[in-house]
């Protein structure tokens, strides 16, 4: 057991959950929580940090644990230190990276995308996320400015649902959008000036939408690559609903064609 904050594996996780360089570094992200661990695909898992309390208190748990090297214990002390959660649940584990191409994004059949432009909020991006499964996104595509997907925040968010929903960051968001239209998928702005109301458009087709960021939404430039610019009506005196929240109403309303289509 590790009972030392200096025990270099304990700075080692620190510096996972701080830093998306070193994650990068090592192909590796932290994800925290028993239903986190429960969904991990084995062939991601590389380690697996418990409590003295979790190891006391759920050791059903930790006999499914298939490969008995990946484990560590940690003391109570030394669990809180790491953890990125205020009262965490006594189980953290270190999870080898997704590896996703754009083109087997693009080449997804009844394609189902969002590309999302500078988002920043951890919140918001895992939400997507997780959303994004509900609704039967096949894929998401993500400007380099963007939030770090692998932000413990962003993990909490997704719910396990960053096991498995595709996505890929992109050094050039104009060149990836262009590479979106070459592939036959019809391209939708969600913007505040958009010409028609989201659910007059047919989006039984391959369809990509583009979402801007949370305080000033799309960039013009990339705005003007969409095939269409579409909004989501308001009443009352708002202007827009959260970036994630807007999303939702779209994936939501392509699933809700496609399931209605047959």
């Amino acid at each position: 057991m590790i009972t030392s904050t200096s025990n270099a594996r304990v700075k080692e996780l620190v510096q996972l959950q701080k830093k998306s360089k070193v994650r990068n570094e090592q192909g590796v992200f932290l994800v925290e929580g028993v239903k986190m661990y429960q969904e991990i695909p084995q062939e991601q898992l590389v380690k697996v940090y418990v409590s003295e309390t979790f190891a006391d208190k759920q050791k059903e748990e930790i006999n499914r644990l298939k490969d008995r090297r990946k484990l560590e214990y940690l003391s109570d002390h030394v669990f809180q230190y790491v953890s990125d959660t205020k009262t965490p649940q006594g189980i953290l584990c270190v999870v080898r990276q997704s590896a996703y191409c754009l083109e087997d994004i693009l080449e997804a059949e009844d394609a189902h995308l969002l590309v999302l432009d500078n988002l920043q909020d951890p919140g918001n991006l895992g939400t997507i996320l997780r959303t994004a499964e509900g609704a039967g996104v096949t894929g998401i595509i993500i400007s380099k400015e963007s939030v770090d997907i692998y932000n413990p925040k962003v993990i909490r968010s997704t719910m396990g649902s960053i096991y498995r929903v595709p996505f890929v960051y992109v050094e050039d968001l104009k060149e990836a959008i262009a590479k979106v239209k070459a592939h036959g998928i019809f391209t939708y702005a969600a913007h505040l000036d958009g010409k028609n109301s989201y659910d007059k458009e047919d989006y039984t087709k391959k369809t990509a939408f583009l979402i801007g960021n949370e305080g000033n939404g799309l960039r013009k430039e990339i705005a003007d690559l969409a095939d269409t610019w579409i909004r989501i009506p308001m009443q009352g005196q708002v202007e827009s609903l959260n970036a994630a929240i807007a999303t939702s109403v779209l994936m939501f309303e392509t699933a809700r064609q496609r399931r209605n289509q047959g």
